[in-house]
């Protein structure tokens, strides 16, 4: 099998919340499973590399929001070309609110989307910043939440059902279409989630001729995450058994 390619999209702007450690977490997961894996930061278009197998979008500051989209918009035909072919994408806070439709501020006015994704972000009354929990196809998630926008437009096609916190408003949170999925979790996520992890990098080896199997240096790694998830739902009253 060949060396997996992990993405990293614009890390210095994107990583407010340390979710550019979410490609880390990826090519780390990877090498204890038995495989090679490169982390290529891209900043450009003239930097995308031939083949990607993930690729990982991090959250920046509302202050950098229309730099940080005219930085994305040369890489959106890439992004969406490798989304149709299935590479799995990670998206978090702005970085996913950007490729949607728009971003609403709370000062009335709009900066335009890129339309990579259904959906537009739009003001909450107040700031969600909290734990946030989701129960998901990947299990329970955890992570903390820091965002000043719900999420439309994208209800038929969530990551989740919320438990505790805001998330997208009305008891949603993130967006789930095809290979793309968007989040308000940071932590970074991948670090907190273990089962979302292995799902992103399942595709990802699979796509370059591989069979991922978690290891034992994962699992042991895992039960830290689990036992913190474990606390953090009795902390919210929570049911645990989940």
């Amino acid at each position: 099998m060949r060396a997996l390619t992990i993405l990293s999209v614009l890390p210095e702007l994107l990583d407010t919340n340390g979710d550019a450690a979410n490609a880390r977490v990826l090519a780390q997961r990877a090498r204890w499973a038995g495989f090679e894996a490169t982390i290529v930061p891209v900043r450009s278009l003239e930097e995308l590399p031939s083949k990607v197998d993930a690729i990982v979008i991090g959250s920046g500051n509302d202050s950098d929001l229309l730099a940080t989209r005219d930085l994305l918009a040369p890489l959106v035909n890439a992004l969406r070309a490798w989304t149709t072919a299935g590479v799995p994408v990670l998206a978090v806070g702005t970085g996913w609110e950007l490729l949607s439709w728009g971003v609403e501020l709370a000062d009335g006015s709009v900066v335009e989307g890129l339309g990579l994704v259904a959906g537009r972000a739009v003001p909450l009354a107040e700031r969600a910043t909290d734990d946030l929990v989701v129960e998901s196809a990947f299990g329970r998630l955890v992570g903390f939440e820091n965002h000043a926008r719900s999420y439309v437009g994208a209800e038929a096609s969530v990551l989740g059902r919320v438990l505790s916190g805001v998330g997208n408003g009305a008891k949603t949170e993130g967006l789930r279409m095809g290979s793309f999925l968007g989040t308000h979790l940071h932590g970074p996520v991948l670090a907190r989630n273990p089962g979302l992890a292995d799902h992103i990098l399942s595709a990802a080896v699979t796509r370059a001729g591989g069979v991922y199997v978690r290891s034992e240096r994962a699992a042991a790694v895992d039960s830290i995450a689990e036992a913190a998830t474990a606390v953090a739902a009795s902390a919210l009253s929570l049911d645990t058994d989940s």
